[in-house]
C-alpha cells in the first residue's frame, strides 16, 4: 500500500492509469467517461484519463468489477507539482 502525500488531494481532478485483465476496444471510451481504452503486449486493457475525484474513481472500478474483469493495478500520475496533466504513462518507473 502506498503512502498519503500530504500535497495529494484526493477530492482534486487525478489523472489515472488503470490496468486490467482482458481487451476491451476503444468503443468502450464512453462507458468509461471519456476515458482512453487500449491494450498492451501482454493482452492487457490500459484504462487512461483524468478523474474528477475519488468519488469517480470509485465509479469507475465497480464498472470494471460489473464487466467481471480482474483488475491489475490503479496508478495515479503526478508530476509532483499537483498538477498530472504534464505526466503520462510513460513517465512510471
Amino acid at each position: 500500500m502506498s503512502q498519503h502525500s500530504p500535497n495529494t488531494n484526493p477530492d482534486s481532478p487525478a489523472t489515472y492509469v488503470i490496468q486490467v485483465r482482458g481487451r476491451l476496444g476503444p468503443q468502450w471510451d464512453d462507458w468509461f467517461e471519456g476515458m482512453a481504452v487500449a491494450q498492451n503486449d501482454a493482452g492487457d486493457t490500459i484504462i487512461t484519463g483524468t478523474v474528477a475525484d475519488q468519488a469517480a474513481l470509485h465509479g469507475l472500478l465497480r464498472r470494471i468489477r460489473d464487466l467481471g474483469l480482474p483488475l491489475i493495478s490503479v496508478i495515479r500520475i503526478d508530476n509532483g507539482d499537483g498538477d498530472p496533466s504534464s505526466s503520462t504513462p510513460e513517465d512510471l518507473p
